[in-house]
């Protein structure tokens, strides 16, 4: 048709269209209506093709950010408080690698297989599309496609939860994103997520896993036939995967040498030297290890799954918790090692048992309640059964400084007498006698005394007096959530209690009487930095009364320098400590909860189905060891760091055992705070001589040696020992 014709066709079509002026619009409307519908459906449809296009499918294509901030997942990354990595939150057989570690060979074995134009296009290779066609209209069916390297790279990045299986629709979102990809990143960054995105089998994604999983070594150490062999898995993982098929995989590894060679990467030569190399594949699968992985993780994955359970699928989150490294790897050695001796001692004592014993531990920031470290229980499976969080378990004695806080509430002091000979406790027809530890009693003695011996004669005797309803008002103001039963045995730790938040109920204790709320994760974020959740640190005060708080803590420090805690000290640990040891009367749960002015932990031992640990199990035995070691291994307490008297308060010079004021003649003395009023008066009647010579241990733990001592010779010692004794006997 010359150019003559055209125009003469295209005046004839506008003469037809033109309306005859004498010609209504309707009637013009009537005759063209059909002609004129499929012009607008056509528009409508170029339009919305368009539109869906442009759009990814009304889905949303990625932004040119997301573009540049993609990363291929390795799980999701967890941080500690100060930014170190603790690990992941799923285990992906994947590690990323920039491409210059990657060799030119491998490299250039992937592009000669797959995309031997990548180079040279934009994202689409027509010689490709071509090539495919035919082949596919020759078979008869789908036999070949046209994936690019680039289109490959938007499938795995942004479409791998959207389209499976092939379909035109997936191709045309394929291209459309692919142009994105060419137009944001350059090609060796393109190449570069293409090699640790893509699929070469075994559960394995990127060059450098499928390198570990298959050679045992990193990918930047590949030999040429290696990396040709790595090339060849793509085209189907599961058929040419060397440990199962290894006939098919050498003879795909030379199809891919035979490439290279053909478009000039290697000479001949290189290729038959390569085809000749034996096949050797490593004899073990690599996998992620989790061997050695902090045990905080499994609670860090439960908390980020009640509150995003999809999160992963915004790709590699980051998920920023308050536990410190240092202080959980130390928690993890701690629990591993004690409960593996504690396990030994019920078998050496108690006969063969069926299951290992377990063990749980937090430690919080007494001013924040952050989580600084987590142990849920000694690890046998990932996601397992979390003790720490919440297995209930009765807390024994731990549970008393709760009984004495509610006491001084209530109008007591630290140096108030209570009796602590044996008692009888009226409970509907039957009588309740619960009996001290190895059945010792101590007569009149003070509040502290009595908690610094765990007395439980004495306590209970506390705990009538004020009620129990007191006590269990007290627990409450300090953070205990568990349900509690105002009965006479709750003085005792008879209702069980989740280790995190009997340790958390002690931070009152410790931070002069605000109450806390364990936080464990800070906050989430995208890959792009975007925040998709946070919590705030949560604090109520006025839970105690900071002088009972303060007056509490020097009860709880004297637990430790002189009382049931004392081996805390035994172990070499110095500085300001306070605690409490606690034990079930049948020995099932042996626990010790142990603070400085900057961290509280908890530790507990049991068996998951309760049974006696040994015939002597105490927690001043089995915890309060496991707490110096992790203590010492994991933590620096600041220098100088001390518990600080609330303003108002007055000292005295006491004797820790009378809690009455020191003389010259008593072997320790402590300075300790009481509100006004309230402070001792007496003198100690417990010494009245010249006492052997000791060390003296004051309320922050800063040794002191008493000049006093003297007549340190065994006719004295004797003679001092039928002196205390007679004067007990006379004073109670």
């Amino acid at each position: 048709m010359t150019v003559t014709q055209f125009n003469d066709r295209m005046a004839l079509l506008r003469r037809r269209l033109r309306r005859n002026p004498s010609d209504p619009a309707s009637r013009w409307l009537r005759r063209h209506w059909p002609w004129l519908s499929l012009l607008a459906l056509a528009c409508v449809g170029i339009v919305t093709f368009d539109s869906w296009l442009a759009t990814c499918g009304f889905r949303g294509c990625p932004s040119p950010a997301e573009i540049r901030a993609f990363h291929p997942s390795e799980g999701g990354n967890v941080y500690d408080r100060g930014g170190k990595l603790l690990g992941h939150l799923e285990t992906v057989r994947r590690v990323n690698v920039p491409i210059n570690l990657v060799p030119k060979p491998v490299r250039d074995a992937f592009v000669a297989t797959e995309d031997r134009r990548f180079y040279e296009h934009n994202g689409l290779d027509w010689h490709g599309v071509l090539r495919a066609v035919a082949r596919n209209f020759s078979a008869g069916g789908i036999r070949q496609g046209f994936s690019t390297i680039t289109m490959q790279v938007a499938h795995n990045s942004f479409l791998l939860e959207r389209y499976h299986g092939r379909s035109f629709r997936r191709k045309l979102i394929e291209l459309r994103i692919s142009r994105l990809l060419e137009r944001e990143l350059t090609k060796d960054q393109i190449l570069e997520h293409y090699l640790n995105v893509i699929y070469l089998g075994n559960g394995v994604n990127g060059v450098e896993a499928a390198s570990l999983d298959l050679f045992g070594k990193n990918v930047n150490q590949l030999t040429l036939a290696e990396g040709a062999l790595l090339a060849a898995l793509p085209k189907a993982p599961s058929v040419y995967t060397p440990r199962r098929n290894p006939t098919l995989a050498v003879q795909r590894r030379n199809v891919v040498l035979n490439l290279m060679a053909d478009q000039g990467y290697i000479t001949n030569d290189q290729a038959l030297s390569a085809q000749r190399t034996p096949l050797r594949i490593a004899e073990n699968e690599w996998r992620p290890s989790i061997a050695n992985e902090p045990s905080a993780l499994d609670a860090v994955r439960a908390l980020v799954d009640s509150v995003l359970p999809d999160v992963l699928k915004e790709g590699d989150v980051n998920v920023y918790t308050t536990v410190d490294f240092a202080l959980q790897r130390s928690a993890d050695r701690t629990i591993v090692r004690h409960v593996a001796a504690i396990t030994r001692e019920t078998e050496e004592t108690m006969g063969r048992v069926s299951e290992a014993a377990q063990g749980a531990l937090v430690a919080i920031d007494p001013a924040t309640g952050n989580i600084l470290a987590v142990v849920p229980g000694r690890r046998t499976q990932r996601g397992g059964f979390n003790r720490a969080f919440a297995a209930r378990r009765q807390p024994g004695s731990a549970f008393k400084p709760f009984v004495y806080a509610a006491a001084l509430a209530a109008g007591y002091s630290p140096a108030s007498p209570v009796d602590d000979d044996p008692v009888e406790v009226q409970m509907g027809r039957q009588v309740w006698q619960p009996v001290n530890y190895n059945n010792e009693y101590n007569g009149e003695i003070t509040f502290a005394r009595a908690l610094l011996l765990s007395a439980n004669s004495a306590t209970v005797r506390v705990s009538r007096a004020i009620g129990e309803n007191a006590v269990i008002a007290a627990a409450r103001r300090n953070g205990i959530v568990s349900p509690l039963t105002p009965v006479p045995s709750i003085a005792l730790g008879a209702e069980g209690v989740t280790p995190v938040e009997l340790v958390s109920a002690y931070a009152p204790f410790a931070n002069g009487g605000t109450k806390v709320k364990p936080r464990l994760v800070a906050r989430i974020e995208a890959p792009d930095g975007t925040l998709l959740w946070s919590s705030e640190v949560l604090r109520t005060p006025g839970a105690m009364d900071p002088a009972d708080a303060f007056e509490i803590t020097e009860m709880l420090q004297g637990v430790v320098n002189y009382g049931t805690g004392k081996t805390i000290r035994d172990m070499g640990v110095t500085g300001a400590i306070a605690g409490k040891t606690g034990t079930t009367n049948s020995g099932e749960d042996v626990w010790f909860v142990g603070y400085t002015p900057t961290l509280i932990a908890g530790i507990w031992f049991g068996y998951d189905t309760p049974r006696q640990i040994s015939t002597n199990a105490s927690g001043g035995r089995l915890a309060a060891p496991a707490w110096a070691e992790f203590y010492q291994a994991g933590w620096h307490e600041p220098r100088g760091s001390a518990f600080v008297a609330p303003a108002g308060m007055v000292s005295a010079v006491v004797d820790p055992q009378s809690g009455e004021l020191a003389t010259e003649w008593c072997p320790t003395r402590a300075r300790q705070w009481f509100k006004p009023g309230s402070e001792p008066h007496e003198e100690c009647h417990l010494h009245t001589g010249p006492p052997e010579a000791q060390i003296a241990i004051d309320a922050n733990g800063n040794v002191q040696i008493n000049p006093n001592a003297g007549g340190n010779d065994p006719l004295s010692r004797v003679g001092r020992n039928i002196g205390n004794i007679l004067r007990k006997i006379i004073h109670w």
